[in-house]
């Protein structure tokens, strides 16, 4: 490992896990390489995510976990093999994937999600590319698993992408054929949520209703929910969170405890860690 490599690649513990891995991901995304020395492939990967660790010049920084030595966070992650690799970006697990890639599929994988700053190698400002598109993806996706169609992890990611898409049935048929080891992973119990969310939005009334059943009954629970979960799928998650708030403090055991289960749901999906840290604490101080 060069001194220039040295620079963006650091290990990660369960010490240093929050703050260099969550809060340094608003700054700049983490790419998490789970290991074990014991490990083939990883033997494989791992000098390639160095190199372009070192390529991007701290576009993004490479955290590598030996999953031996840090057994809880390798079961928080649900990893079931290594090497798993996670990109973490504003505080959330926003892509991964499982396996030693080759040198060119890990600059595409970069190429979606990082943005190579000034000074950058040539190589990697070349193959930089616009955000991929949810249509686009689904359709490099689908190719992908007629080639590949044993590969669960492109089965996830394409249950991803269909979710972008607004696809939400596809998507959910997708996450329930993933096999066990997925089934759990943080992406999947993520897009699991979202889901879920969004499924109870089906017939639900428009917002202007929900409001003004509220302005006529503070105390219509139901319409309180409903409006949290359109405001924050919407353009205003806080404003969301306010309305499951509303609820916990004034009727905590409405509907089976679902202003806490809505709340915890938000805090899975929601990329602003600042906005998800304030309302858990929020949360917190009306429940203990």
């Amino acid at each position: 490992m060069t001194d220039a490599t040295l620079d963006h690649v650091f290990e990660v513990t369960e010490q240093n896990f929050e703050a260099e891995v969550i809060n340094a991901s608003l700054d700049a995304p983490v790419l998490v390489d789970f290991w074990a020395t014991w490990c083939g492939p990883c033997k494989t990967l791992g000098p390639l995510l160095e190199q372009l660790a070192a390529e991007y010049k701290g576009a993004f920084r490479l955290g590598k976990v030996d999953v031996d030595k840090n057994q809880q966070l390798a079961a928080m992650f649900g990893i079931r093999s290594v090497p798993t690799v996670v990109l973490v970006k504003d505080g959330q697990v926003a892509d991964g994937f499982v396996g030693a890639l080759p040198l060119g599929q890990l600059r595409e994988f970069l190429a979606r999600h990082v943005q190579p700053l000034d000074g950058a190698d040539d190589e990697v400002a070349e193959i930089a590319a616009p955000a991929e598109t949810p249509a686009a993806a689904i359709n490099r996706l689908q190719q992908a698993i007629a080639a590949e169609p044993d590969n669960a992890e492109l089965k996830l990611e394409l249950a991803v992408a269909l979710a972008q898409a607004g696809q939400s049935d596809a998507a959910a048929t997708e996450l329930d054929a993933l096999p066990a080891n997925l089934a759990t992973d943080a992406r999947a119990v993520r897009l699991r949520q979202q889901l879920e969310l969004a499924r109870a939005l089906k017939d639900a009334p428009a917002q202007a209703e929900l409001e003004q059943r509220i302005a006529a009954d503070a105390a219509d629970w139901q319409a309180r929910d409903l409006l949290g979960v359109r405001l924050l799928l919407g353009d205003d998650p806080a404003a969301g969170l306010e309305q499951f708030l509303a609820i916990l403090e004034k009727a905590r055991d409405w509907n089976d405890g679902a202003a806490k289960k809505r709340l915890l749901a938000a805090f899975g999906t929601l990329d602003d860690a600042e906005l998800v840290g304030r309302y858990r604490r929020k949360m917190a101080s009306l429940l203990f």
